[in-house]
Protein backbone atom coordinates (compact mmCIF):
# COMPACT_ATOMS: atom_id res chain seq x y z
CA UNK A 1 0.00 0.00 0.00
CA UNK A 2 1.64 3.22 -1.20
CA UNK A 3 0.96 6.27 0.96
CA UNK A 4 2.10 9.86 0.46
CA UNK A 5 3.95 11.50 3.34
CA UNK A 6 2.49 14.92 4.16
CA UNK A 7 4.10 17.82 5.97
CA UNK A 8 2.45 19.68 8.83
CA UNK A 9 0.97 22.14 6.34
CA UNK A 10 -0.97 19.29 4.74
CA UNK A 11 1.02 19.36 1.49
CA UNK A 12 2.77 16.37 -0.11
CA UNK A 13 6.48 16.20 0.63
CA UNK A 14 7.19 14.25 -2.56
CA UNK A 15 8.10 11.18 -0.51
CA UNK A 16 6.01 8.04 -0.21
CA UNK A 17 6.14 4.98 2.00
CA UNK A 18 5.09 1.42 1.26
CA UNK A 19 2.96 -0.03 4.06
CA UNK A 20 2.92 -3.86 4.19
CA UNK A 21 0.05 -5.56 2.36
CA UNK A 22 -0.11 -8.36 4.94
CA UNK A 23 -1.45 -5.79 7.40
CA UNK A 24 -3.07 -2.99 5.45
CA UNK A 25 -4.25 -5.16 2.57
CA UNK A 26 -5.38 -8.18 4.57
CA UNK A 27 -8.92 -9.54 4.31
CA UNK A 28 -10.70 -8.10 7.39
CA UNK A 29 -12.30 -10.46 9.89
CA UNK A 30 -15.26 -8.56 11.33
CA UNK A 31 -16.02 -11.13 14.01
CA UNK A 32 -12.64 -10.84 15.73
CA UNK A 33 -13.00 -7.03 15.61
CA UNK A 34 -16.32 -7.44 17.42
CA UNK A 35 -14.71 -9.69 20.05
CA UNK A 36 -11.79 -7.32 20.65
CA UNK A 37 -14.06 -4.27 20.99
CA UNK A 38 -16.42 -6.21 23.26
CA UNK A 39 -13.53 -7.25 25.51
CA UNK A 40 -12.15 -3.69 25.67
CA UNK A 41 -15.51 -2.22 26.68
CA UNK A 42 -16.20 -5.06 29.12
CA UNK A 43 -12.85 -4.52 30.85
CA UNK A 44 -13.72 -0.85 31.38
CA UNK A 45 -16.85 -1.72 33.38
CA UNK A 46 -16.32 -1.33 37.11
CA UNK A 47 -18.71 -4.11 38.06
CA UNK A 48 -19.28 -2.55 41.50
CA UNK A 49 -23.09 -2.77 41.39
CA UNK A 50 -24.51 -4.17 44.62
CA UNK A 51 -27.85 -4.50 46.38
CA UNK A 52 -28.59 -5.72 49.90
CA UNK A 53 -30.15 -9.07 50.58
CA UNK A 54 -32.57 -9.70 53.44
CA UNK A 55 -29.56 -10.68 55.57
CA UNK A 56 -27.99 -7.23 55.12
CA UNK A 57 -30.87 -4.74 55.51
CA UNK A 58 -31.86 -3.27 58.86
CA UNK A 59 -35.08 -4.33 60.52
CA UNK A 60 -36.54 -6.53 63.23
CA UNK A 61 -36.14 -10.28 62.91
CA UNK A 62 -39.38 -10.87 64.79
CA UNK A 63 -41.99 -12.93 62.96
CA UNK A 64 -44.87 -10.60 62.10
CA UNK A 65 -47.81 -12.99 62.62
CA UNK A 66 -48.13 -16.57 63.66
CA UNK A 67 -47.56 -19.21 61.04
CA UNK A 68 -51.05 -20.70 60.99
CA UNK A 69 -54.61 -19.76 61.71
CA UNK A 70 -54.72 -16.25 60.23
CA UNK A 71 -56.39 -17.22 56.96
CA UNK A 72 -53.63 -15.36 55.11
CA UNK A 73 -50.28 -16.19 53.62
CA UNK A 74 -47.31 -17.03 55.78
CA UNK A 75 -45.20 -13.99 56.64
CA UNK A 76 -41.64 -13.71 57.81
CA UNK A 77 -40.11 -10.53 59.23
CA UNK A 78 -39.86 -6.94 57.98
CA UNK A 79 -36.68 -7.76 56.08
CA UNK A 80 -38.59 -9.98 53.72
CA UNK A 81 -38.35 -8.90 50.04
CA UNK A 82 -42.15 -8.51 49.84
CA UNK A 83 -42.08 -5.49 52.18
CA UNK A 84 -40.88 -1.97 51.53
CA UNK A 85 -37.32 -1.63 52.80
CA UNK A 86 -36.78 -5.35 52.64
CA UNK A 87 -33.93 -7.15 50.91
CA UNK A 88 -33.67 -7.76 47.18
CA UNK A 89 -33.97 -11.21 45.63
CA UNK A 90 -31.36 -12.25 43.07
CA UNK A 91 -29.99 -8.70 42.83
CA UNK A 92 -26.65 -7.81 41.19
CA UNK A 93 -23.42 -8.54 43.01
CA UNK A 94 -19.91 -7.16 42.34
CA UNK A 95 -18.14 -9.09 39.60
CA UNK A 96 -15.76 -8.58 36.69
CA UNK A 97 -17.01 -8.43 33.10
CA UNK A 98 -13.62 -8.94 31.49
CA UNK A 99 -12.95 -12.09 29.51
CA UNK A 100 -9.87 -13.60 27.91
CA UNK A 101 -8.93 -13.34 24.26
CA UNK A 102 -5.96 -15.17 22.77
CA UNK A 103 -3.06 -13.04 21.57
CA UNK A 104 -3.50 -14.22 17.97
CA UNK A 105 -7.15 -13.14 18.02
CA UNK A 106 -6.19 -9.68 19.31
CA UNK A 107 -3.48 -9.33 16.68
CA UNK A 108 -5.86 -10.37 13.90
CA UNK A 109 -8.43 -7.85 15.19
CA UNK A 110 -5.91 -4.97 14.99
CA UNK A 111 -4.80 -6.02 11.52
CA UNK A 112 -8.43 -6.27 10.38
CA UNK A 113 -9.25 -2.83 11.80
CA UNK A 114 -6.23 -1.26 10.07
CA UNK A 115 -7.17 -3.01 6.83
CA UNK A 116 -10.65 -1.49 7.04
CA UNK A 117 -9.14 1.98 7.50
CA UNK A 118 -6.84 1.42 4.52
CA UNK A 119 -9.80 0.42 2.32
CA UNK A 120 -11.59 3.61 3.44
CA UNK A 121 -8.52 5.77 2.66
CA UNK A 122 -8.60 6.79 6.31
CA UNK A 123 -4.87 6.41 7.00
CA UNK A 124 -2.64 9.49 6.89
CA UNK A 125 1.15 9.59 7.24
CA UNK A 126 2.77 12.89 8.21
CA UNK A 127 6.34 13.90 8.88
CA UNK A 128 7.44 13.75 12.52
CA UNK A 129 6.10 16.61 14.63
CA UNK A 130 8.38 18.21 17.22
CA UNK A 131 7.39 20.78 19.82
CA UNK A 132 9.57 22.65 22.28
CA UNK A 133 6.64 23.11 24.67
CA UNK A 134 2.99 22.01 24.93
CA UNK A 135 0.97 24.13 22.48
CA UNK A 136 -2.59 22.97 21.82
CA UNK A 137 -3.25 25.91 19.50
CA UNK A 138 -0.30 24.96 17.32
CA UNK A 139 -1.39 21.33 17.14
CA UNK A 140 -4.96 22.38 16.33
CA UNK A 141 -3.50 24.36 13.44
CA UNK A 142 -1.75 21.23 12.16
CA UNK A 143 -5.04 19.32 12.24
CA UNK A 144 -6.75 22.15 10.37
CA UNK A 145 -4.04 22.05 7.68
CA UNK A 146 -4.60 18.31 7.35
CA UNK A 147 -8.39 18.91 7.14
CA UNK A 148 -8.96 16.78 10.24
CA UNK A 149 -10.40 19.41 12.57
CA UNK A 150 -13.93 17.99 12.40
CA UNK A 151 -12.96 14.30 12.42
CA UNK A 152 -12.28 11.86 15.24
CA UNK A 153 -8.55 11.30 14.93
CA UNK A 154 -6.21 8.71 16.38
CA UNK A 155 -2.66 10.09 16.40
CA UNK A 156 -0.12 7.26 16.70
CA UNK A 157 3.36 8.02 18.06
CA UNK A 158 6.48 5.82 18.05
CA UNK A 159 7.62 6.79 21.56
CA UNK A 160 6.75 9.00 24.51
CA UNK A 161 6.62 12.66 23.55
CA UNK A 162 5.28 14.64 26.49
CA UNK A 163 5.05 18.00 24.73
CA UNK A 164 3.14 16.53 21.81
CA UNK A 165 0.85 14.48 24.06
CA UNK A 166 0.03 17.51 26.24
CA UNK A 167 -0.66 19.52 23.09
CA UNK A 168 -3.26 17.10 21.71
CA UNK A 169 -4.97 15.75 24.83
CA UNK A 170 -7.26 18.78 25.30
CA UNK A 171 -8.43 18.86 21.69
CA UNK A 172 -11.88 17.39 21.32
CA UNK A 173 -12.08 14.31 19.11
CA UNK A 174 -8.32 13.65 19.14
CA UNK A 175 -6.59 10.80 20.93
CA UNK A 176 -2.85 10.16 21.10
CA UNK A 177 -1.42 6.67 21.54
CA UNK A 178 1.92 4.93 21.33
CA UNK A 179 2.12 2.29 18.61
CA UNK A 180 2.79 -0.33 21.29
CA UNK A 181 -0.38 0.69 23.16
CA UNK A 182 -2.81 1.10 20.28
CA UNK A 183 -5.84 -1.20 20.45
CA UNK A 184 -8.64 -2.30 18.14
CA UNK A 185 -11.26 -0.10 19.81
CA UNK A 186 -9.21 3.07 19.29
CA UNK A 187 -8.72 2.24 15.62
CA UNK A 188 -12.40 1.44 15.02
CA UNK A 189 -13.58 4.44 17.03
CA UNK A 190 -11.50 6.91 15.01
CA UNK A 191 -12.55 8.32 11.66
CA UNK A 192 -8.91 8.78 10.62
CA UNK A 193 -5.70 7.14 11.83
CA UNK A 194 -2.62 9.38 11.60
CA UNK A 195 0.84 7.81 11.69
CA UNK A 196 3.96 9.85 12.17
CA UNK A 197 6.66 9.02 9.65
CA UNK A 198 8.68 7.18 12.30
CA UNK A 199 5.73 4.91 13.06
CA UNK A 200 5.17 4.14 9.39
CA UNK A 201 8.85 3.16 9.05
CA UNK A 202 8.45 0.67 11.92
CA UNK A 203 5.85 -1.17 9.83
CA UNK A 204 8.22 -1.37 6.87
CA UNK A 205 11.37 -2.27 8.82
CA UNK A 206 10.03 -4.93 11.17
CA UNK A 207 8.94 -8.35 10.05
CA UNK A 208 6.60 -8.55 13.06
CA UNK A 209 5.29 -4.97 13.47
CA UNK A 210 4.60 -3.54 16.92
CA UNK A 211 0.86 -3.57 16.21
CA UNK A 212 1.01 -7.35 16.55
Amino acid sequence: MQVDILNIQGAKTGRTIELPEEIFGAEPNNHVIYLAVKQYLAAKRQGTHKVKTRAEVHGSSKKLVKQKGTGGARKGNLRSPIYKGGGTIFGPKPHLYDFKLNRKVKDLAKISALSHKAKENAIVVIEDVTMDAPKSKQFAGILKSLQLSDKKTLFVLPEDNENLYLSLRNIQGVKGSLLSDVNTYDIVNASVVVFSESVAKIFTEEEEPAVA
